[in-house]
């Protein structure tokens, strides 16, 4: 069995900052790409950034220049490093991993960030 969790979530002013932490556990022989999305209040579940195992990125166009994604393929980890966060960053923040043998991956239960003065 798999887990994939995130950590890091919480209440930041605007102009602040926050890191996100995702870890994948159990029987994982390889993980593919991992990615971060979120999900606004009424609002469709959105890509935020990519990240392939080789460490090549790709993010939405609202995040680029902000946020960085990062990760560490010996621990099963990806970061999402948020900078410069605006109102509009608020939502529930969910990870994604690629997993061999899990044809429709694995995601994290989700972490809220909101961004409010």
């Amino acid at each position: 069995q798999v887990q994939v969790a995130e950590s890091g979530g919480g209440l930041v002013q605007p102009g602040g900052s926050l890191r996100l932490s995702c870890a994948a556990s159990g029987r994982i022989l390889s993980i593919y790409d991992m990615a971060w999305y979120r999900q606004a209040p009424g609002k469709q579940r959105d890509l935020v950034a990519t990240i392939t195992r080789g460490s090549r990125t790709n993010y939405a166009d609202s995040v680029k220049g902000r946020f960085s994604i990062t990760r560490d393929n010996a621990q099963n980890t990806v970061f999402l490093q948020m900078n410069s966060l605006k109102p509009e960053d608020t939502a529930v923040y969910y990870c994604f991993a690629d997993i061999l043998g899990l044809p429709l991956g694995a995601w994290g239960q989700g972490t809220l960030v909101t961004v409010s003065s």
